[in-house]
């Protein structure tokens, strides 16, 4: 069968920034750079993206592209005969069901969130006002079940229609759309009366606030961050790399979906912290500053119910841009494991992760009583932990030994398709640095990520 293939160089980069676009951009990486000190946060986060996020992001496109197969089939046509190096395949699978159990979740929060903010149910709210809303939504299930079903059936109907015809054409307009909405809400943002005050916080990298929050906690946070904002570890990207020809050296593609990447998240904090100086909001109010503190803003500035309302389908197609690629990865992985045609692979994922995504809405309220990981923990939290704290590095470091050791892929097999085509190329120098460097500072991402939670 031969494989289907993507339309446009563009095509394949902003589908590959789409993946990696998401909610842990725009709502993470604001928040983290509020708690840990702004303009230095940012300055540590840059390094390790490029010291860290586009080896790895190069090596499994490479893996994606040498092998013209999903990631639960790829390590069978690269490994060699007799090795188990497939099994992490099967995990990478899982990992990308895992995911969507509760990403398909926040997906559904931003589009309720879109639709409340449009019919002005925040208007006239005082903070407490708004932090019930946020709270009275999540403790009904079932409204929160049928949005999530939404998000599922266009995801999956999407994907249905094929690779360029559905999920390049979507995501093309959606990313392009996502780019000129945030440009538009950060310049608004910025000439807010007292923006200027939160752009320098955000910018402006202060020594003494890295002293203060701790050295070591300011790096770790920026090292997870810019690991876990490229998605890397469950073949996500993998699947992008597959489907593209040989024209561009992948080093040169990498770079170019973190550069994307790490504009949508600057950007970002250049709409939030602008608006938080601006109206006397702690910028480290962590997790609740996009669904508390944005919608107090928007109550209070002119034509705020317009801009809340932009902001969160800016949300919403950040979220369904993620939602589109791992489900398409997902029905790659099916495809290749049964032989079944795409439609019905799209029909019997779109039932079975409707219903995986069930149990992370009830754990807000009917199974609110489990918190698996200690007090105040729910369901979302556990299967975010998996997926971020386990699956994530651990499949990173697989990718990496892969294409690093004599036992795998490779160095010269990995270096002889990274380097195909014209742009930025794998250097010999840098042979020592990912063989040996690379994997130790995955390694202590998982270490550390392990110790942060118990």
């Amino acid at each position: 069968m031969q494989r289907e293939r993507l339309g446009s160089r563009l095509g394949f980069i902003l589908l590959s920034a789409g993946c990696a676009i998401g909610i842990g951009n725009v709502w993470k990486f604001p928040y983290m750079a509020g708690q840990y000190g702004g303009g230095v946060f940012v300055l540590v986060y840059l390094f390790f993206l490029i010291a860290m996020g586009v080896p790895v992001l190069t090596m499994e496109f490479s893996l994606g592209r040498a092998a013209q197969k999903s990631p639960v089939k790829l390590y069978q046509e690269l490994e060699p005969k007799g090795s188990k190096w497939h099994i992490h395949g099967y995990l990478a699978m899982i990992g990308n069901y895992l995911l969507m159990m509760f990403y398909t979740t926040v997906a559904a929060w931003m589009l309720m969130y879109f639709i409340k903010t449009a019919k002005g149910e925040f208007v006239g709210s005082d903070s407490e006002g708004v932090k019930s809303i946020f709270a009275d939504m999540q403790a009904e299930p079932l409204p929160m079940i049928i949005y999530m079903g939404i998000v599922v059936a266009l995801g999956f109907g999407v994907c249905s229609i094929g690779v360029q015809k559905g999920l390049e054409k979507v995501t093309k307009v959606m990313m392009i759309a996502l780019l000129i909405i945030m440009i538009v809400l950060a310049i608004n943002s910025i000439m807010l009366d007292g923006g200027a005050s939160g752009l320098e916080f955000y910018l402006k990298p202060d020594l003494n606030k890295m002293k203060e929050i701790g050295v070591g906690n300011v790096i770790v946070g920026a090292m997870n961050q810019a690991f876990f904002t490229l998605s890397l570890g469950i073949g996500s990207m993998a699947i992008f790399g597959s489907y593209i020809n040989k024209d561009r050296a992948l080093l040169g593609e990498a770079i170019n979906v973190g550069v994307l990447d790490t504009f949508v998240a600057i950007t970002s904090g250049l709409i939030i912290f602008p608006a938080c100086f601006a109206y006397g909001v702690q910028p480290d109010s962590g997790p609740s500053l996009i669904f508390i503190t944005l919608p107090n803003i928007f109550n209070d500035i002119a034509m705020g119910r317009f801009w809340g309302s932009l902001f969160f389908v800016f949300l919403s197609f950040a979220a369904l841009s993620t939602v589109l690629a791992v489900f398409e990865n997902i029905i790659s992985c099916t495809i290749d494991v049964t032989g079944w045609s795409r439609k019905k692979t799209c029909l019997i994922n779109g039932i079975a992760m409707f219903v995986l995504s069930i149990p992370c809405i009830l754990g807000f309220n009917v199974l609110k009583g489990f918190e698996p990981l200690g007090a105040n923990t729910n369901i979302m939290d556990l299967e975010d932990f998996i997926v971020s704290n386990i699956l994530l590095p651990l499949g990173s470091l697989c990718f990496v030994v892969f294409c690093v050791c004599r036992y795998g892929w490779g160095w010269d097999k990995f270096v002889a398709e990274a380097n195909e085509g014209k742009g930025a190329k794998v250097k010999k120098w840098m042979r020592g640095y990912m063989t040996y460097v690379l994997p130790i500072i995955v390694l202590a991402i998982f270490v550390v990520g392990i110790i942060s939670k118990f």
